[in-house]
């Protein structure tokens, strides 16, 4: 469960929600990435996954770490890796909720593609104000979840459980509803858009090659071959 705002305000001598706690742009995006790696792991997060993600060199990842740890956003062990705190993860949370409602505001208010707006949404997300993210979530009915189907943090940090699989993870004969994409390889979701794939569609997997290869898929009653480095950043609620 993410820290209550006086926690963050507490640790952090800060008066602001868990973003501003954080006080800069590099702690917001060092605990955002450590959520993200960590919700795909056992235990702490490596040094060399955080410097793959971030794109910097584990040189560069242990000395924001021993800050982060510093500051009290994360608990860092060399050679072991690294764990957010409560008030840490407040501040990832709250920087992925700027982030999501800004690529929902882009595209449904602005009508900017879905393959565009993420790297648009990792520069605003360091500077909307409190007030402008209340007004964004208000405009746009209070969604739970994003344009990509990411779940979007609500006001107090909670997070709506996800019940979904890779679509690599599928079996021929399973099936069940296109529910979330990564939103990190903009070729990848306009791909999407030229085959017609939408969220929602009814996904049936039809047969899966051997070795790697690719699988046959049924969507909304049409045939597509996935690759799986696509099927593995698409993923389905069976529920």
């Amino acid at each position: 469960m993410a820290a209550s705002v006086e926690a963050v305000d507490a640790q952090s001598g800060s008066h602001g929600r868990g973003r501003r706690a954080g006080g800069s742009e590099a702690v917001e995006d060092y605990t955002k990435a450590i959520y993200a790696l960590a919700l795909r792991v056992e235990g702490p997060v490596s040094t060399s996954a955080l410097a793959e993600r971030l794109g910097v060199s584990p040189g560069t990842v242990t000395a924001m770490l021993k800050r982060l740890a510093a500051i009290g956003f994360a608990r860092y062990e060399p050679y072991r890796g690294v764990e957010l705190t409560e008030a840490g993860e407040a501040v990832a949370l709250e920087t992925i909720r700027h982030h999501r409602l800004i690529e929902s505001y882009l595209v449904e208010a602005l009508g900017m593609p879905w393959d565009r707006v993420h790297d648009e949404a990792e520069v605003l997300e360091h500077y909307i104000s409190e007030e402008l993210e209340e007004r964004i979530a208000a405009a746009l009915g209070d969604p739970d979840r994003d344009v990509h189907g990411d779940p979007i943090p609500d006001r107090t940090l909670e997070m709506v459980a996800e019940a979904v699989r890779p679509l690599a993870d599928l079996e021929p004969g399973d099936s069940g509803a296109f529910a979330r994409v990564s939103d990190r390889n903009p070729e990848m979701l306009r791909y999407l858009d030229s085959r017609g794939i939408a969220l929602g569609g009814k996904i049936e997997v039809v047969g899966h090659q051997p070795f790697g290869g690719p699988l046959l898929v049924e969507i909304d009653g049409v045939e597509h071959t996935i690759g799986e480095g696509l099927a593995a950043r698409m993923f389905v609620s069976t529920r």
